[in-house]
């Protein structure tokens, strides 16, 4: 009997021991991509080169308040085709604007160290992964203007997918109501004491939005999209058996992304002057697991 009860005993230490282990165990295990807006990362072309400023060109590193993306894909060599690897996210379309468009209404935002994607190990094929697609969709930020009276430090506005179905949307404290589609390159300007209103819109010509692909020979991407490619600091491994989530920081280079044609050479962005906004892409794409 004495045997018994200590068999039992130790029945019941060992069970509940191994309750309390599943209870640590968390139910999902999710790959987290988390953005960081780095002004100080190389600056670089449409096809992964360092890219110098133009001539009679200028530029600033805009200080960034949140952005959102619509598609990301994980892909295991640089001849994935664009949409063969492992896509994780693709955000709603709609077409009331008339042609499919990105509904900005459903959009996800984050802003810097912020996490703006969590998705299930599980959810997409295990495997090792060398580069990252990002295409992102909307950015806002702070840039400074010069005028006359005084140098006003103001908001941005900027959509850079590929189409967005816009109802309104908010630059800073003002709403901008739109009730159609506006293809990429279309931004929206709020500050006080610009001399042209407090908004101001602007839409950049087709293919005037650096792009930054370094794969562009082997993985192209479509024309007026904004699928920013990057290769992954060191291979992503996911083996599907985590135990704990994956992080990978999603580092994109902001410097002087915000270009505009400098007219008088003195590197200040003097709107009343007619500097006109040339280009607004992210310059580069570095992703790293932590």
């Amino acid at each position: 009997m004495k045997f018994s009860l200590i068999s039992i005993s130790v029945a019941v230490l060992f069970a509940l021991s191994s309750c309390k282990k599943t209870d640590d165990t968390p139910a999902t295990v999710n790959i987290n991509f988390i953005f960081k807006f780095d002004s100080t990362q190389a600056r670089l072309n449409a096809v992964g080169g360092v890219s110098a400023m133009p001539a009679g060109h200028a530029g600033q590193s805009p200080r960034f308040n949140t952005m959102s993306a619509h598609y990301l894909e994980l892909a295991p060599s640089p001849t994935t085709l664009l949409g063969a690897g492992a896509v994780l996210y693709k955000a709603p379309e709609v077409t009331t604007g008339g042609a499919t468009a990105i509904d900005f209404s459903k959009s996800n935002f984050a802003g810097n160290n912020a996490t703006f994607l969590s998705v299930p190990v599980k959810s997409f094929a295990a495997g090792t992964y060398t580069w990252l697609r990002v295409s992102l969709a909307y950015q806002n930020y702070n840039v400074y203007i010069t005028t006359p009276a005084a140098v006003i430090d103001a908001t941005v506005a900027s959509f850079i997918g590929f189409n967005t179905y816009l109802s309104s949307f908010k630059v800073k404290d003002s709403t901008v109501v739109v009730n159609a589609n506006k293809l990429q390159g279309f931004w929206a300007l709020e500050g006080q004491a610009l001399g042209f209103g407090s908004v101001s819109t602007g839409q950049a010509p087709p293919g005037a939005t650096t792009v930054p692909n370094p794969l562009s020979l082997t993985s192209p991407i479509p024309a007026g999209s904004c699928v920013v490619t990057g290769a992954f600091a060191s291979p992503l491994v996911v083996t599907g058996n985590e135990t704990s989530d994956i992080n990978v920081i999603v580092s994109l280079s902001t410097n002087k992304s915000f270009e505009w044609i400098d007219g008088n050479g003195n590197g200040k962005y003097e709107p009343l002057l007619g500097e006109s906004v040339v280009d607004m892409g992210i310059r580069g794409m570095i992703p790293t697991k932590l």
